[in-house]
This record gives C-alpha cells, structure tokens and sequence, in this order.
C-alpha cells in the first residue's frame, strides 16, 4: 500500500515517514514540493493516502489539493494536509476544497495513527459503528450546506486525533474521570454530525468501563466512520 508524503522540509518529511512506518508495513513514497507531488500523480501514482504540506514553493498544499479534487481518477484519494499553523481560517479554507483532515507540527505518533489505522485493517468498521444518517438529513437538520459539514467533518476528525494523543496518558495516570470526559465530548461531536454508529459505541465505551484496547478500535473505527461520510457528502450532485 502506497503513502505519498509531500514536505519541502527533508527533517519534517523524514519524522512523517518514520511515524507512519511504525503504523504497519508501507510502500512511503516523497515528494519535495507539491509540483513533484502532482508530476507523479499525473504518471499514474496511485497512494492510498497523500500526506501534503500546506505552504512549499512551486505549488503550495492547497493547490495541490484543488488539483486532486478537480482529477476524475484520483478525487477521491484521502489527503491530509499538513501545517504548522492552527488558524481557524486556512483550516476551513483546506476542509471547504475537499480535504480529509489535517495534522499539526510538530506531529504526534497517535495523530498520525487516526488516519493511518483505518487503512491497515478496512474489514473493521463497516458494522454498527459506520452507521450514519444521510449527509442531506444532516444538513437539513443544522441547516448548513455540504461545503460547511465537510468543514465540520475535517473540524472533527482533528478533534479525534488530539484526543487519541490525550487519552492514553489520562488512562495511564489513572485519570479516568477526565478520559471519559473526553469521550463524552467527542459523543456529542458525532451525535451532532450524524454519525450515529460512532456514538452509539463511543457511548457503549464510556458505560462499560474504558481500556485501551477497547479504546483504540472505537477511536479507529470513528475515524473511518468520518472518512467515508465526508466521501459520501463529496460524492452528493452539486
């Protein structure tokens, strides 16, 4: 399975490799700029996930991303953009174009594990857990169109990944009460997004008591319960 990482930055793009190396066996391939990146997709690369730096010369994350978004072959290949910064503003700008998510330097291994983990095993989370109310009844119901619930979407999946960095410590420190807490909030997060699989069991998890491996497949299988509803809101007729 091919991973196409795209950093102008060599130590920024070596410490991406390294953490998606350690979640599974990997064909990592590099770009050093988006134009490298869009040359090898036009010669028929075909990742299963593109990891992309937001800001490189030549051709920027963002562009990059339009590009993929526009192509009729690759549109609906995972990206996940990568930036230093955490403005509200070019985050909604990268989830609004049809981004899957974002990660924020400098990286942390379970943030990385959020996007990669569905990848690994994709026979899990196709039951209860991927069950979600249609993307237009979700609109209809906060009243938002489909570029604004992509934006929510990608809002909530970087929500997931820092509270899979922050929950194993809490368990580990036997800070059950704020891990729940944590749950609890990311619930309500799915409840409100329709994605009413992931909620039922996040809300299973906190009922019956978390541990840690109980915990990584439900956070494992929220995130590709978000993945494959911001695939299905991409997929409505403009």
């Amino acid at each position: 399975m091919k991973v196409l990482v795209t950093d102008d930055d060599v130590v920024s793009r070596m410490v991406l490799m390294h953490l998606i190396d350690g979640c599974g066996k990997f064909d990592i391939l590099e770009a050093e700029d988006g134009q490298d990146a869009w040359e090898q997709l036009e010669n028929g690369l075909r990742p299963a996930i593109v990891f992309c730096d937001l800001r490189m010369p030549r051709m920027s994350g963002m562009e990059l991303l339009a590009k993929v978004r526009a192509h009729p072959d690759i549109g609906e290949m995972p990206f996940v953009l990568v930036t230093s910064a955490n403005d509200n503003a070019t985050i909604d700008q990268a989830v609004g174009l049809g981004a899957s998510g974002y990660l924020i330097k400098p990286f942390q291994a379970a943030q990385v594990r959020v996007y990669m983990d569905p990848l690994v095993a994709p026979e899990q989370g196709q039951g209860a857990a991927g069950a979600a109310e249609a993307p237009q009844a979700t609109m209809q119901r906060l009243g938002i169109s489909s570029e604004r619930l992509l934006v929510y979407l990608g809002g909530f999946q970087a929500q997931l990944a820092a509270a899979n960095a922050e929950l194993a410590p809490l368990l580990a420190r036997g800070e059950a009460d704020a891990a729940r807490g944590r749950l609890e909030r990311l619930q309500a997060g799915c409840q409100t997004l329709g994605l009413v699989g992931a909620a039922a069991a996040i809300g299973a998890l906190v009922a019956t008591g978390v541990d840690g491996a109980r915990l990584q497949a439900v956070l494992v299988d929220t995130a590709r319960a978000v993945t494959q509803q911001s695939d299905a809101v991409r997929r409505l007729p403009l």
